[in-house]
């Protein structure tokens, strides 16, 4: 028997017969917030509010339940990685999954097959789910997070153990992200490990946007956030840094052609203005083997659309 997931109306009813039970409040942004990390996912739903009150709160009913317990909630979950979690991500190394989860992760529908026996078995896993606008995305924020942390996990370790590049924090200024200390540092590393660093991964063409965010995992683990947009036909990643309060969104493309960084201004244009920033990155990598890094790496700024876009050549 399959339960479905909720809508966030059930959600805020299933967490209002908490609030019945012991007079503690969720608030209307954390049912939002649970809504956003879980899609309704059950098992989601009711852990990330076992872990806000059981684990953080310690059944203290008296505090409010913000959106910032649940986010919280939502991190100790991903890095606790439960039976639950371990046992889907099992599946990530499957062939017939890659071939589905890999197009999702780099915004391509290149060998995204929707009517074939590999997308209807990891439909039914609930590793997926079909968008409104019919784009294929991870079935919710929490699997998308887990997803990319799952399949660059051993580049994160190895680079906690390395210790590529300064020590944190040294891309934090004045409490802001200093962006361009983040990427330049990226950009040396790049040009310096990324052929043999992509040998290692089964998901080879997803390997540069892999590799970047478990680069940027720092910044998670040193207190922020990252948000994934993962989405088949849109032709790139979407990432959005959250740090004290101030958002940095990320747009991640592999170069295809001339018009990929033009292409990708409006794209990214479009994603800053529905965040409400003025300031957004456009990461492209260049993949050509016959093209020199000397052009391959670069750094530009240009205006769009009242914007600043900073063009980050890898």
């Amino acid at each position: 028997m399959t339960l479905r997931n909720f809508t966030q109306a059930e959600l805020g009813h299933l967490y209002a017969q908490h609030t019945q039970a012991t007079g503690q409040v969720f608030t209307a942004k954390a049912v939002h917030r649970a809504y956003y990390w879980s899609r309704g996912q059950p098992w989601l739903a009711n852990a990330l509010a076992r872990q806000t009150i059981v684990h953080l709160l310690r059944n203290d009913y008296k505090p409010s339940i913000d959106e910032e317990l649940i986010d919280q909630a939502a991190k100790a979950l991903i890095l606790r990685r439960d039976t639950h979690l371990d046992s889907l991500l099992k599946r990530l190394k499957e062939p017939r999954v890659r071939r589905v989860i890999e197009p999702i992760l780099i915004g391509e529908d290149q060998g995204l097959d929707r009517l074939s026996d590999d997308y209807a078995y990891v439909q039914d896993l609930g590793l997926i789910r079909k968008a409104a606008d019919q784009s294929v995305q991870p079935a919710n924020a929490f699997y998308a997070e887990v997803i990319a942390r799952t399949l660059s996990y051993d580049t994160q370790c190895n680079l906690q153990s390395r210790q590529i590049g300064h020590e944190a924090p040294f891309y934090v200024k004045q409490g802001r992200l200093d962006m361009r200390a983040l990427l330049e540092e990226f950009q040396k590393f790049w040009r310096a490990n990324s052929e043999q660093w992509t040998q290692r991964y089964d998901y080879q063409e997803a390997a540069p946007h892999l590799i970047l965010q478990a680069y940027l995992q720092r910044v998670f683990n040193g207190g922020g956030q990252i948000e994934r947009e993962f989405a088949s036909g849109r032709g790139r990643a979407d990432l959005c840094l959250r740090y004290k309060g101030r958002l940095y969104p990320i747009e991640l493309k592999l170069r295809y052609g001339k018009q990929t960084y033009s292409k990708g201004a409006k794209q990214l244009s479009a994603y800053m203005e529905r965040l409400g920033c003025s300031e957004g990155w456009l990461v492209g990598f260049d993949l050509r083997f016959e093209v020199p890094w000397q052009e391959k790496i670069f750094w530009r700024q240009e205006r769009f659309n009242e914007q600043t876009i900073y063009s980050v050549g890898c």
